[in-house]
């Protein structure tokens, strides 16, 4: 029977190539009849290829590969009776067989022609003149044709070349690592446990293309070696706090997981010393309102105490307990303070308990640490402060029943009240200030020792900051071989000093100058003797510049002192200063606590709060800012005087109206409406730009 195939490719060649494979022939034994030519259509469009067929010259008999004799005259049924069940539906030679031995089956029928399959991880397949049987390979798999890989992601498979499937087992071993955290407190183990992962080829049915895939078992094998890991712990000196259970717990993980084997104990905080006050105290709360008006008589105060009252009870502090690392190091807890008390007139210390020696109001003024207790006489001025009365200057609370005039004073320890107008006058309180009437032309500060404070703190922090650079550039010019250790230790750093305030800090002087004449100005008001030590300091090593010894110890513990106080100075004070007035005109207001116009508002008045600024009314010109935020009714005036309303970053303005003119400035990021706006809510967000809700 003669043998034929069609074949088809790109183009004739390319076809008589590719049917000469399949015959395994050559032209020789072949006779070609062309069928059709290749065709190319216009700019590539409907090309067609080339189509042949092959027959061999020769007659072969159909027999199997077992020498059998053919198949027609085999008896069927008998052939049926006898093919085991196990191959049944596998009619072709295995292609992974070595060439040399014989075939495990044959091919039977022509159902599996141009077919490929795989069973028990072999590769089968049936050619046919027709039909090119295809596989895909993917991850994880390789296929190799006569002993060389196929590089191809899909192949035409052939029964006259042998294949062999190839996959990868993987195992991978327990893996672990132990690590102390910085403050010794922690011993982490960290653990991976290993696996093993069998990999096989699934059996694939028969057809014309199949994708080779994996299927994967994967066994857990966690060999975690206790011993190995105490002799880590013992390398790193583990000594103390060792977790047993979370040990056994690693070593039966079955994922990765980190476990604590080992804990130190953190030391155990203290407290610091404290005031428990044995007397009511009512927070001086600013003037309630209803409907719209002031009612003065719900303001509350703190109430009298005659003589011999005990005010309060000081504790010490109570210090905290000693802490371990896991290698048995001590931790000692955080070191406790005790209360600075600053007994003021009429208040003394009789062993842990604050006096009274004087009857009066009880004046309480914290700032972290430091404690100011006095007991407050209080002066009534019936009628005005004028020239006939005199300037006014008292060591409690004043309340003046009139008006202060032009040019006066009133200064007082305490609170202020004063029931009528203050025209072109200075008012300075260390407690709060209340005005019934209307300010016009006016200085009022209250919280006087607050305000000095906070601004000596600030100038503090620029001060600083020279001062740790001059440190550092002394401690790199030292190292230097041109500088020699002994001119110093002999004549100290003075001269050092004064080179680099020349040429390197020069305005640094001019900063030390400001903080010593506002520290010399204000001194009656600052209660911490630090204050007064620094300034003496900054004039003896910055600015006397004389010949004095002077080492770099002595600049280094400068510069800590300075930075106690600037952090005492961003200690938030108790709320007992405030400024409560109605309406307020060409006039400064400063306070180190909360500023409230309760009246038609405030017009060409620069206002500067510590605390909450909020304004009722209207305010036309000026400068305001609330460190605690700022509220408003109405903001800005037609004639386009400027107003400008400043708070903090971290704080927000809101205005029910804002008109054309008008300028907010949150932290360093300013804006200016162009046109009026109303109910107004600013504020700054994460990409430090102003936003309205």
């Amino acid at each position: 029977m003669m043998q034929s195939i069609v074949s088809k490719g790109k183009d004739i060649n390319d076809a008589i190539k590719l049917g000469l494979d399949l015959l395994d022939a050559t032209k020789k034994e072949v006779n070609i009849e062309i069928i059709q030519n290749e065709k190319k259509g216009f700019l590539g469009i409907g090309s067609k290829g080339a189509v042949v067929k092959l027959t061999r010259l020769e007659q072969t008999p159909s027999v199997s590969k077992n020498d059998q004799q053919p198949i027609e005259e085999v008896d069927l049924e008998q052939l049926v009776s006898d093919f085991p069940e196990e191959k049944i539906g596998l009619d072709a030679t295995p292609i992974t067989r070595n060439l040399d031995e014989p075939p495990v089956f044959e091919a039977k029928t022509d159902s599996l022609e141009g077919k490929v399959w795989v069973r028990n991880g072999q590769l089968y397949c049936k050619s046919s003149p027709t039909q090119f049987p295809l596989v895909t390979v993917n991850e994880g798999i390789k296929l190799y044709k006569n002993n060389q890989r196929v590089s191809e992601k899909t192949t035409i498979i052939s029964e006259k070349d042998v294949y062999q499937i190839k996959v990868e087992n993987e195992e991978i071993a327990t893996s672990w690592k132990v690590t102390i955290d910085k403050d010794k407190l922690k011993v982490l183990l960290h653990v991976e446990p290993g696996y093993k992962i069998t990999r096989t080829i699934p059996d694939i049915v028969a057809d014309h293309h199949i994708d080779l895939i994996v299927e994967e078992i994967k066994e857990i094998q966690h060999k975690l070696n206790e011993a190995e890991v105490m002799q880590r712990l013992e390398a790193l000196q583990v000594k103390h706090g060792f977790n047993l259970d979370e040990l056994k717990k690693a070593m039966e993980t079955k994922q990765a997981s980190t476990f604590e084997i080992a804990s130190g104990k953190s030391p155990t905080p203290g407290k610091d010393g404290w005031i428990e006050f044995k007397i009511e105290l009512d927070s001086q709360d600013e003037q309630k309102e209803r409907t719209g008006q002031v009612d003065y008589r719900e303001m509350k105060t703190i109430p009298s105490v005659d003589r011999g009252k005990l005010i309060a009870i000081l504790h010490p502090p109570i210090p905290g307990q000693i802490g371990y690392t896991v290698t048995n190091e001590p931790i000692p807890a955080k070191q406790t303070v005790p209360i600075i008390l600053k007994a003021g007139n009429g208040i003394v210390l009789l062993d842990d308990k604050i006096v009274s020696t004087e009857s009066g109001r009880p004046r309480i003024e914290q700032r972290g640490k430091l404690v100011k207790i006095s007991i407050m006489p209080k002066l009534t001025h019936v009628g005005n402060v004028d020239l006939s009365s005199g300037n006014i200057r008292f060591m409690g609370d004043v309340e003046i029943i009139g008006e202060v005039a032009e040019n006066m004073v009133v200064e007082a320890e305490g609170g202020i009240i004063i029931h009528q107008a203050v025209n072109f006058a200075t008012i300075t309180a260390s407690g709060a200030i209340t005005t019934f009437g209307n300010v016009v032309g006016s200085e009022l500060s209250a919280g006087k020792n607050n305000l000095l404070v906070t601004e000596l703190g600030h100038l503090l922090g620029r001060i600083n900051q020279n001062i740790e650079k001059i440190i550092s550039l002394i401690k790199q010019l030292t190292q230097s071989p041109a500088f020699k250790s002994s001119d110093f230790s002999r004549g100290g750093l003075q001269p050092l000093i004064r080179i680099l305030l020349e040429k390197k800090f020069k305005n640094f002087p001019p900063l030390a100058k400001q903080y010593v004449e506002i520290v010399r100005r204000g001194e009656k008001y600052l209660d911490d003797d630090r204050w007064r030590e620094v300034s003496i300091s900054l004039s003896q090593l910055f600015l006397s510049l004389t010949n004095e010894v002077t080492s770099l110890e002595r600049i280094e513990q400068l510069s800590y002192k300075i930075s106690e106080l600037q952090e005492l100075s961003d200690t938030p004070v108790e709320p007992n200063s405030f400024i409560t007035i109605p309406n307020a005109q060409n006039s400064r207001l400063y306070c180190s606590g909360n500023v409230l116009i309760l009246g038609q508002g405030c017009i060409n008045t620069n206002i500067h709060a510590g605390g909450a600024l909020k304004i009722n009314g209207i305010i036309r010109g000026g400068e305001v800012y609330g460190r605690l935020g700022v509220e408003m009714n109405e903001v800005g005036a037609e004639s386009g005087t400027p107003t400008i309303i400043s708070v903090p970053s971290d704080q927000t303005i809101k205005m029910n109206k804002a008109m054309e003119g008008t300028v907010i400035k949150i932290g360093n990021v300013k804006y200016t409406f162009n046109e009026t706006k109303y109910r107004v809510h600013a504020r700054l967000d994460e990409n430090e730009r102003i936003v309205f809700e």
